[in-house]
């Protein structure tokens, strides 16, 4: 999980170095068609044995994906590294949300007291009326509304097709989805920027691959709590490469993000494992 949070403040960094001269839906493309090249060697075996109606699963949730990342990279080269992150941190308590409103899950006490403190330290983050909030942080809220809805659609296809070929729809359908926003707004782009688009998409697939084995090697009630280090990586890139202030609302905002989510996802898992004690 360390090594999957450093993998995405990577991601994060070379975004924010690569700023606005190239479009966000150019840098989008480029970064996902980068990401479809990296799976090239599972694309062959995407259309067997996929269950009925998952593709047209896969194309809402590639619909929705699309959406977030163009807000994502129009983000990340506008407003500081530890702001975006921090705000990012919403992706879980929306999930909370959404979860029982649209799937019908259960809205406990204390999913709702950890959606109040979440929310309040986004506030802290932002401080509507106390620092000035640009399109770049509506468009990083914007951003985790429509992350949400794609993994609401990833929930769903988790039951149809293995987590590769997930992955894989999701690189190629998005990719899809950019081109011809990208072709619309297309600007020459030289090699350098292209072999920094590579990189960021390299590290993206070695952060998803490095949070699915952990994942896979621990629960959530221990890999969540590191996902807070990403904060701190991200508040230090900014800071020694980008010169921005440390802002330590955005730490407090952050933590209380974070602890929310990381107390309920506990408390729950705890009391799963006492109700399948035996007696």
């Amino acid at each position: 999980m360390l090594a999957s949070g450093l993998s995405f403040v990577g991601v994060n960094g070379i975004v924010r170095y690569l700023g606005t001269d190239l479009p966000a839906a150019q840098s989008a493309f480029l970064r996902f068609a980068f990401g479809v090249v990296f799976l090239l060697p599972v694309l062959p075996k995407l259309w067997r044995g996929l269950a009925p109606g998952a593709l047209s699963l896969f194309a809402w949730r590639g619909g929705m994906h699309t959406i977030a990342v163009l807000f994502w990279f129009f983000a990340m080269a506008r407003i500081p590294v530890a702001h975006a992150t921090a705000i990012g941190y919403l992706n879980p308590v929306l999930l909370l949300i959404a979860g029982a409103v649209i799937l019908g899950e259960a809205f406990s006490a204390r999913r709702i007291w950890a959606v109040g403190v979440a929310l309040a330290g986004a506030l802290i983050v932002l401080r509507p009326g106390v620092q000035a909030l640009n399109l770049g942080h509506l468009s990083q809220i914007g951003a985790s509304i429509f992350f949400c809805a794609s993994y609401l659609f990833a929930k769903r296809l988790t039951g149809m097709a293995s987590a590769s070929v997930i992955v894989a729809m999701m690189s190629l359908t998005v990719t899809i989805g950019l081109a011809p926003l990208a072709w619309w707004v297309w600007v020459p782009v030289t090699l350098a920027q292209m072999g920094w688009l590579a990189v960021v998409a390299a590290c993206a697939t070695s952060g998803h691959y490095c949070m699915t084995r952990a994942f896979r090697a621990a629960p959530m009630t221990v890999t969540q709590p590191v996902t807070f280090l990403s904060l701190i990586w991200a508040t230090l890139v900014g800071a020694l490469v980008f010169g921005e202030a440390v802002d330590i609302f955005v730490l407090l905002g952050g933590a209380m993000i974070i602890g929310a989510i990381t107390f309920v996802t506990w408390f729950e898992a705890t009391g799963r494992d006492a109700a399948a004690l035996p007696e």
